[in-house]
């Protein structure tokens, strides 16, 4: 392909040029691009106009930089890992939180003292600078590497006179046997968005370029559907998905997940 001829900033003429190439089927996902003297000849461009246009693809998610071996277009695979959200009990009583899937913990939970913030005041009804113990959790799949992040936030309230004020750290299915030992008759609501990642959790996620982040957030319900806790799931956008049983409500009681 000779020069090109179209309107706009020269970066973004070869930009565009690359990615009718990419989609022609001319360079298929997993397969590397030109080298940049090679895209350099292709378009007769400079090569800060070659890089700016990789940069380009590289915040779209449609190619990725591996060091030392050049850029690649991304594969567009299925995600590695499926994490299940069901939450469900056993014939004696025990709760379960996933099947299959076991995660090995990447590191030992991080426990500190907190307060609600006004992100999290509102999804725990209690006003900004509330005491909260915090649970930080670093997870990873042995068999595909797939790495997630796990939160739990839990009011002093709720803690109180339980065995969650020593012990905050508490595994989740187990923090939901003791709020009901306590006497709470326990529901779920859950939402689900993608959002792009934090510094910090690009890099405790080994995210690669332009990758979203699957924020989960999960809030267990007491009597009228008081929180009781607040759980945060951020995983790669690109490595997993997210899987639901779907059970029947009772009519103005839906909810995401059920106690089974």
């Amino acid at each position: 392909m000779g020069e090109i001829q179209r309107p706009g900033a020269l970066y973004q003429q070869v930009a565009a040029a690359i990615r009718d190439a990419i989609t022609a089927g001319e360079f298929p996902p997993g397969s590397p691009l030109p080298s940049e003297t090679q895209l350099i000849d292709r378009y007769k461009v400079s090569r800060p106009t070659v890089r700016n246009a990789i940069a380009a693809l590289r915040s779209e998610g449609l190619i990725e930089v591996r060091h030392g071996k050049g850029s690649f277009v991304r594969a567009t695979t299925a995600p590695a890992v499926t994490i299940e959200r069901n939450i469900t009990r056993n014939g004696s009583g025990r709760y379960i939180t996933h099947t299959g899937t076991v995660w090995d913990h990447e590191q030992e939970p991080a426990v500190y003292r907190t307060k609600t913030t006004p992100v999290t005041g509102p999804l725990l009804q209690l006003p900004e600078g509330e005491a909260l113990f915090g649970c930080d959790r670093l997870m990873i799949d042995p068999v595909t590497g797939t790495r997630l992040l796990h939160r739990t936030l839990i009011p002093f309230a709720t803690a109180e006179g339980t065995p969650l004020a020593d012990a905050p750290d508490t595994e989740p299915a187990e923090i939901y046997a003791l709020l009901t030992k306590v006497g709470h008759k326990l529901s779920w609501s859950e939402t689900v968005r993608a959002r792009m990642p934090l510094p910090d959790e690009r890099t405790a996620l080994e995210l690669p370029d332009a990758t979203p982040v699957v924020h989960t957030l999960r809030i267990t319900q007491g009597a009228e559907d008081a929180p009781l806790i607040l759980e945060e799931l951020r995983a790669s956008g690109d490595r997993a998905q997210l899987s639901y049983r779907i059970t029947a409500d009772p009519p103005r009681r839906l909810r995401s997940v059920k106690n089974a």
